[in-house]
């Protein structure tokens, strides 16, 4: 899918621009406060919350009118085999990522899960696989740069797509330039099923997370900082294979 692979890269190419644009914050000289924009590394600060008002006005007049029709309309079935295909579909960059880290088990077991579930599951609809013990994980390339000692870089809110990293940005970008799914050629049946099936996925893992992000919302004094922790604790978290609960996390830093 070029178009994919295109709009993918101009994600990429619109923020790098518009946070160049943005300019960096000048440092306090005061060392208490330098310290402290270190801990937050969060230069693009004054941007970055003009784009999260945004994203909030989007996520109240959109994003939540949708959710809300979806899973009054969509029935628990459907949204289910909804949400395990397009896990399906990102398996093949989850094994991508396994293989750099150098996860030969955890590659081993997404291969054999990709696989089994593709016969027997039909075609990724059911998780076959985890009732006989293999689990589902997800990897990026974010992740692997992590992996390899790459530095996050500053923390950046995405227009829609919302916080990220300059590393976790530039993961996403290969990843979807990289996604087997995204290089078919031609107009098919497959195609098609692909094409629908990301964005049904992104709505039903938004409608399954965005009472959590209603909570964030109502009890946080600071609902901008709230989603920046909280967005740093998950990306640890998943960096370290869930070895880390976001509960044991601490204040997030320069570090994640």
């Amino acid at each position: 899918m070029r178009s994919n692979r295109a709009r993918i890269v101009g994600i990429g190419i619109a923020a790098a621009i518009v946070l160049a644009g943005a300019g960096c914050a000048t440092p306090p000289k005061d060392p208490a406060k330098l310290a402290e924009y270190k801990k937050r590394n969060d230069p693009f600060e004054k941007f970055n919350r003009r784009m999260h008002r945004v994203n909030v006005w989007i996520d109240h007049k959109i994003g939540r009118p949708i959710a809300r029709v979806y899973k009054k309309r969509v029935p628990p079935f459907i949204r289910d085999r909804i949400r395990t295909f397009a896990d399906h579909l990102g398996e093949p960059i989850t094994f991508m990522n396994d293989v750099l880290q150098g996860e030969r088990e955890r590659a081993a077991e997404t291969a054999v899960r990709f696989f089994f579930n593709s016969l027997v599951g039909v075609g990724g609809m059911f998780d076959v696989a985890a009732m006989y013990g293999l689990k589902r994980h997800t990897e990026d390339f974010g992740q692997t740069l992590a992996v390899w000692g790459i530095r996050p870089g500053p923390y950046i809110v995405l227009p829609v797509l919302g916080p990220s990293s300059t590393r976790h940005l530039a993961g996403r970008v290969v990843d979807g330039v990289a996604d087997p799914l995204n290089w078919i050629g031609k107009p098919t049946i497959a195609r098609i099923i692909f094409s629908t099936a990301g964005p049904l996925g992104q709505i039903d893992f938004y409608a399954r997370n965005v009472d959590q992000l209603k909570a964030i919302e109502k009890n946080s004094l600071d609902y901008y900082a709230a989603l920046r922790s909280f967005y740093r604790q998950n990306r640890k978290s998943a960096i370290a294979n869930g070895k880390i609960k976001t509960k044991d996390i601490p204040l997030p830093g320069d570090d994640d």
